[in-house]
C-alpha cells in the first residue's frame, strides 16, 4: 500500500495542534488524571514544544497520506530533550480511528525513521501509554525495545 508523509500545510497547523493537544489531554483522561488537569497539562506541554505556534527547529509534522492522496492521520518528529543531537522521538502519531488496521500505521513509522535517519539521527524513541496495546505491539514488531516502565496501582 502506497503511502507517504506530506509536511503539514502551515495554514493547517493551528488546527492540528489543537487536535494532538485534545487526543494528549484525552489519554492523560484515561491515564487517570481529571479533565481540568489533563487540559491543563496538554496545553502546558503544547505551548513548550510550539512557542511561536510552529514547531521547534528540526521538528516536523506531516500528514500521513494514502494512495489517493487523503490525509489519514499524522506523525510528529524531530530530536528528543537529551543532549545527543542524533537521538531523535517520535513525539505523535494518529491514525484516524476508520484507518486503523490497515497498515497505515506501520508505513508511518517506516517513513518516520527513514526520514530521521536523513536528519542524522541514529536512534528513534517514543512513549506509548500502556493501556494503548495496539500501538504497543506495532512498535514492538518494527523492534522498538521497551526501555522503562510505569507503573501504578490504584488504592481503594
Amino acid at each position: 500500500m502506497p503511502v507517504t508523509l506530506r509536511h503539514l500545510d502551515v495554514q493547517l497547523f493551528p488546527a492540528w495542534l489543537e487536535r494532538s493537544r485534545d487526543e494528549y489531554a484525552k489519554d492523560l483522561v484515561t491515564m487517570g488524571q481529571t479533565p481540568e488537569d489533563a487540559h491543563r497539562a496538554a496545553s502546558e506541554s503544547m505551548a513548550r514544544c510550539f512557542p511561536s505556534g510552529a514547531p521547534r527547529p528540526g521538528h516536523a509534522v506531516f500528514d500521513v497520506v494514502d494512495d489517493a492522496g487523503e490525509a489519514v492521520g499524522y506523525l510528529w518528529i524531530g530530536p528528543d530533550t537529551s543532549d545527543d543531537d542524533g537521538a531523535w522521538w517520535v513525539w505523535d502519531v494518529t491514525i484516524d480511528a476508520d484507518k486503523r488496521g490497515r497498515g497505515f500505521g506501520r508505513a508511518a513509522m517506516v517513513l518516520g525513521e527513514e526520514y530521521a535517519r536523513t536528519q542524522g539521527a541514529h536512534t528513534l524513541g517514543l512513549n506509548v501509554f500502556g493501556f494503548n496495546t495496539g500501538a504497543r505491539g506495532l512498535y514492538e514488531s518494527l523492534g522498538y525495545e521497551t526501555t522503562t516502565i510505569k507503573m501504578r496501582k490504584a488504592l481503594a
